[in-house]
């Protein structure tokens, strides 16, 4: 897969090391001579192109006629949006990513505007602490469906709503499943018919909108 940045500071940077450790092809465009030798050093001169990234002649050089993703990574939400607007419309990228600075300019990052992935980095970190302060000991391994779901842990509380009733007892929120419970160490399947217990390990995939709900039946009761 060919994956074009444009940006080359420490986000592209990461990324572009990120990407080639798992062997895919990269190019990072980027205009600043000082940020040009410290990529052509770290990452390989095969792997950067001079000049700006929201330019056609820019993203020819880096190969955007053959790349799979485009990810738009500057400190510039003009230069990002500019940049994700010619991938896909220009030069028919089939995937474009690009990072938000500004939350107020997020409104424009639409695939309307040529942007398959707003990244909105102030509200993303936003709601992670907000996780961590409101959802108790519930621990969001990972996100899908660009962040529409979560796949969660929760400990079953002694005085949980859960605790003691099976499965098929619990009034689960709608979009959400059990996909594992973890209890002293042993993986078990869950069926209708298991039982939480207390300090049961519950795996699950649920909704954005129903991550707290479900934590609720996993808590102890107020």
């Amino acid at each position: 897969m060919l994956v074009i940045i444009v940006g080359g500071g420490r986000t592209g940077s990461e990324l572009a090391r990120l990407l080639l450790s798992q062997g895919h092809q990269v190019k990072v465009i980027d205009d600043r001579p000082v940020m040009i030798e410290r990529l052509n050093r770290e990452l390989g001169e095969d792997k950067v192109v001079m000049g700006d990234g929201s330019s056609p002649s820019a993203l020819e050089a880096a190969g955007i006629a053959h790349a799979n993703v485009l990810a738009a990574v500057t400190a510039e939400d003009e230069a990002n949006l500019v940049a994700t607007t010619l991938g896909r419309f220009e030069f028919n990228v089939p995937r474009t990513i690009a990072r938000v600075n500004n939350p107020d300019n997020a409104w424009m990052f639409t695939p309307e505007m040529g942007v398959d992935v707003a990244l909105n980095q102030a509200e993303i970190l936003a709601k992670l602490v907000a996780e961590e302060m409101s959802l108790g000991d519930m621990m969001t391994l990972l996100k899908l469906r660009k962040g529409q779901f979560s796949l969660v842990e929760e400990k079953v509380h002694p005085t949980a709503l859960s605790a003691g009733k099976t499965l098929s007892a619990l009034d689960l929120p709608k979009q959400c499943n059990i996909i594992a419970v973890i209890r002293k160490g042993e993986l078990l399947i869950p069926r209708g018919e298991l039982m939480l217990e207390a300090s049961d390990e519950v795996l699950a995939i649920a909704h954005a909108s129903q991550v707290a709900e479900l934590a609720a039946l996993m808590n102890a009761r107020r």
